[in-house]
């Protein structure tokens, strides 16, 4: 029941539902309290919603249960790291490294958390233009310019602005845009226009920014006039343009990519980069022209210096999920001629563990299966498939049924179309007493060739061991269409024509008749008959109203379901 519930939780945890995912690790926990793989996956599950204290209680388990286990330090580390306890994460990094020292979640969680650590100690300059964006008088400026006014009904603009009033170093961020030069010229009394530099397209699979939502802004009237600021510095005016050039030969290079003009659109992104190499987008860009042009090994050497470039820069998640799940699609397509899937499986799965991204797990699942298809078409081989049967059927003709199993599963390894395979383990499982794996295997064999009547009499046999007496005398019948005078299926026949006349003549024991409605009461059929209010009306008549009793018997449908709840001991016959 543990196993189940962690099965459920592993499903929701992929699909995205981490909420689902903490529910079913919880009932798993419940029923396995000393287990620590089901502590680490709600860890996971608990840092994928950003609940990082209950995700640090869980590692912090998972340690304790098992504090040889690099992953639950894993845990730990992310778990520190999502509180902002960069020390302890890197001490939970490095712990697990002493246990693993290859493991390449470890290193990119201890690279991440000695960053922030870096980050942490330096001290960022003061903006030269702090100033301008102090006070309401920033908004009676740009409300008084007529460019800037209309700005000002732009949600988005509103928050550009109001972040950057609250941290002025965040300009840096936003210089890209027109509107914020604009507004710059209008608070520093500087004569300017930003050039066009248009907006920002990335190739076809990249995500649309997100739109931002307004907030109020009120407007107030100026205490005093504002003392006049520097002029923009000559460095930082240079690095702006040079940042305003880079998108515009991004912009030209999107315009040839979609013109399937391969060659220019890398030159274009290749100058991109070299204006301003802290986008990583003109690299991931580059390695999308590369997977189209086929050159694979191009597009993973591009995407490689996008993850490392982009782990200096802390650029977002998303952009290093990017460029590995590009590295992994161009991994799987050379897969197809070197029969290696495994390193784009690897790959698709560091893209996850940055970003789940639903067209990452979709490429992940295509190169699983990929994988699982070739290894199967690599170990076919009917020849050796006939041999494993045989000797199935020697261990099965000396009663060692589990060893004939372990022959005929090998069997079928090699050759998952044979019929007679299916129809042999069908008989072992039955003999094992292991009733829902032989019908399993009855029910392929039938699949596999309709004509082959052994199927018939192993899933009539098996149907007929469960007391289903009803369906295992179809099950016969349904045999019998196909050979009429099979022996096996006769003598089937017989036995169920017996069982269910012993309902008939109300013959069943006590005990048998218990038994027999406790599996009616589970049988579908059986239960639409009994809701039915019609049906029960027919059985009101036959107790009460003997007229409408003989006019319901004239209904062959309606006495087919009274026969049904005959064989099933729910009506009896005196």
């Amino acid at each position: 029941m543990a196993n189940e519930a962690k099965a459920r939780g592993n499903t929701a945890f992929s699909s995205g539902d981490y909420s689902a995912a903490v529910k079913h690790f919880t009932e798993a926990i419940s029923l396995s309290l000393d287990n620590h793989v089901l502590y680490s996956n709600r860890s996971a599950a608990h840092a994928s919603l950003k609940n990082y204290a209950d995700a640090l209680a869980d590692a912090k388990k998972t340690v304790e249960l098992k504090p040889d286990w690099s992953k639950g330090y894993s845990r730990l580390g992310a778990a520190h790291f999502g509180l902002h306890q960069v020390n302890e994460a890197i001490a939970a990094y490095k712990k697990g490294l002493e246990l693993d020292p290859n493991n390449e979640a470890l290193k990119s969680g201890l690279a991440d958390a000695q960053a922030a650590a870096s980050r942490a100690r330096a001290t960022s300059p003061p903006n030269p233009f702090g100033d301008a964006f102090s006070g309401p008088e920033m908004w009676t400026k740009l409300t008084a310019d007529p460019m800037t006014r209309g700005f000002l009904q732009q949600p988005d603009f509103v928050k550009m602005m109001q972040e950057i009033q609250n941290n002025p170093s965040n300009l840096n961020l936003y210089l890209k845009d027109q509107r914020v030069m604009q507004a710059l010229g209008v608070l520093l009394n500087v004569k300017f226009r930003a050039p066009n530099a248009g907006d920002d397209v990335d190739v076809p699979d990249a995500e649309p920014p997100k739109e931002r939502k307004a907030e109020p802004v009120k407007a107030s009237k100026p205490e005093h006039t504002p003392e006049p600021m520097e002029e923009e510095k000559e460095e930082e005016k240079e690095s702006r343009d040079r940042k305003l050039q880079a998108a515009k030969e991004k912009e030209l290079g999107n315009a040839a990519y979609k013109k399937k003009d391969f060659e220019t659109a890398i030159a274009h992104y290749t100058k991109a980069l070299e204006l301003d190499d802290e986008d990583i987008s003109f690299l991931t860009n580059c390695a999308a022209v590369y997977l189209e042009m086929g050159k694979y090994e191009e597009c993973i050497d591009d995407c490689d210096k996008a993850v490392e470039r982009g782990r200096e820069l802390r650029s977002d998640f998303k952009m290093i999920a990017r460029a590995l799940t590009r590295k992994g699609t161009a991994l799987a397509k050379m897969a197809k001629c070197s029969k290696d899937y495994e390193p784009a499986i690897e790959t698709f799965q560091k893209a996850l563990t940055e970003h789940r991204n639903p067209d990452t797990l979709k490429k992940l699942n295509e190169a699983e299966k990929e994988k699982k298809e070739l290894e199967q078409q690599e170990y076919f081989d009917p020849k050796l498939a006939d041999e494993e049967r045989e000797k199935g059927n020697e261990y099965f003709k000396q009663q060692k049924y589990p060893e004939a199993v372990k022959h005929y599963t090998e069997s079928l390894r090699r050759n998952p179309k044979d019929p007679k395979a299916y129809s042999n383990r069908a008989a072992c499982y039955t003999k094992l007493g292991a009733l829902p794996e032989g019908l399993k295997d009855a029910e392929k064999c039938i699949e596999l060739d309709p004509t082959f009547t052994k199927g018939y009499t192993r899933k009539g046999a098996i149907k007929f061991f469960m007391k289903e007496y009803e369906k295992a005398l179809e099950t016969y019948q349904e045999g019998l269409k196909h050979e009429p005078q099979n022996q096996e299926l006769l003598d089937g026949v017989r036995r169920c024509v017996e069982q269910l006349n012993k309902a008939s003549r109300g013959d069943l024991t006590p005990e048998e008749l218990k038994e027999r409605q406790a599996k009616g009461m589970q049988d579908p059929e059986v239960q639409n008959i009994l809701s039915d209010p019609v049906m029960r009306q027919v059985l009101v008549d036959f107790q009460e109203n003997p007229n409408a009793a003989q006019e319901h018997m004239k209904n062959p449908m309606v006495m087919n379901k009274i026969q049904k709840l005959i064989n099933a001991g729910i009506v009896q016959v005196r």
